[in-house]
């Protein structure tokens, strides 16, 4: 699995960044931490999280924190070996803490039970998950300078924010002398290529790392749709159809993809993170895989 570089660190990740927003339900923890183990074992050390990951269980609100655990467990012992990212910034909640966004309270308290959850002391990149229109974008800003002054965060980054608000972001590091953010996290794939016009030029041009997230929109790049089929067992759609997005006209699309990967004699699945990596700026694709044998069908599309 080759590495590429994260300009500003020095830190080398795999092209494929393993995704855990499936462990809790439906990969179950034993399966999960083999999964992880495998993962690192054949060459991928980037591993993404966050905090409100608890696979198919998940709602607005609910208290998040499985995949953090799971990951705790799995790399019990194997910690150095891996690159680690979580997010912040969506509703969480118990019986003991509710909370949001991204003020300082809620950020500080969520990197501790993030970092309790792993079993680390440490992570290497944290990301603002989303925006929030009701704290300053300073506050976040600066929290992230501090948690990087105390050792509790390597380097920074954020996902689902527009154009705008990174600037803006930009521009505070540098009237404070802060560390900019690094990494990058977009929805983008073959489907979705709404970041082309503002979100990934931004970050070319600043040297942040772009790793997009859903390089197979939910399942639909893999292959197993189609406009003539019940989609198949096992498959998103019918294990959890609210994370598949069925358009109209995407079947139309779908069949030119299709021809586009037969084109280049890959699979699917493999030409989907193909097209991804060899887009200019793009470092690493995070994918969430159900199975050891997903995951290794994968590979082809990152060597």
């Amino acid at each position: 699995m080759r590495k590429n570089h994260v300009a500003g660190t020095d830190i080398e990740v795999s092209a494929i960044c393993l995704g855990t927003m499936n462990f809790g339900t439906p990969v179950a923890e034993k399966e999960a931490v083999e999964l992880v183990h495998w993962a690192l074992d054949h060459g991928i050390n980037f591993i993404d999280t966050a905090d409100i990951y608890e696979g198919y269980t998940r709602f607005l609100g609910s208290p998040g924190g499985v995949a953090e655990s799971i990951l705790g467990v799995a790399l019990e012992g194997r910690r150095d070996s891996a690159i680690l990212t979580t997010k912040v910034g969506n509703a969480v909640g118990d019986g003991e803490y509710q909370g949001a966004g991204l003020g300082r309270g809620h950020i500080r308290h969520q990197l501790c039970a993030s970092l309790k959850r792993l079993r680390t002391d440490y992570v290497d990149f944290f990301e603002l998950h989303k925006a929030d229109p009701d704290i300053p974008l300073e506050e976040s800003v600066s929290t992230m300078a501090e948690l990087i002054q105390e050792g509790k965060v390597r380097h920074w980054g954020f996902s689902n924010l527009d154009a705008t608000q990174i600037e803006r972001m930009l521009s505070i590091c540098k009237e404070n002398n802060w560390p900019q953010p690094v990494i990058a996290q977009p929805l983008y794939n073959w489907l979705e290529r709404a970041c082309e016009e503002a979100y990934l030029p931004l970050c070319r041009a600043n040297a942040i790392a772009i790793t997009p997230y859903q390089p197979l929109q939910g399942g639909l790049l893999t292959g197993k749709y189609r406009a003539d089929r019940t989609p198949p067992e096992g498959s998103r759609a019918i294990e959890h159809p609210q994370w598949v997005k069925m358009e109209d006209g995407v079947y139309e699309r779908l069949n030119v993809f299709l021809q586009e990967s037969k084109d280049a004699g890959l699979t699917p699945a493999q030409y989907a993170l193909r097209w991804l990596l060899e887009k200019p700026g793009i470092t690493s694709v995070v994918a969430g895989v159900k199975s050891i044998e997903q995951l290794q069908a994968l590979m082809g599309g990152a060597t």
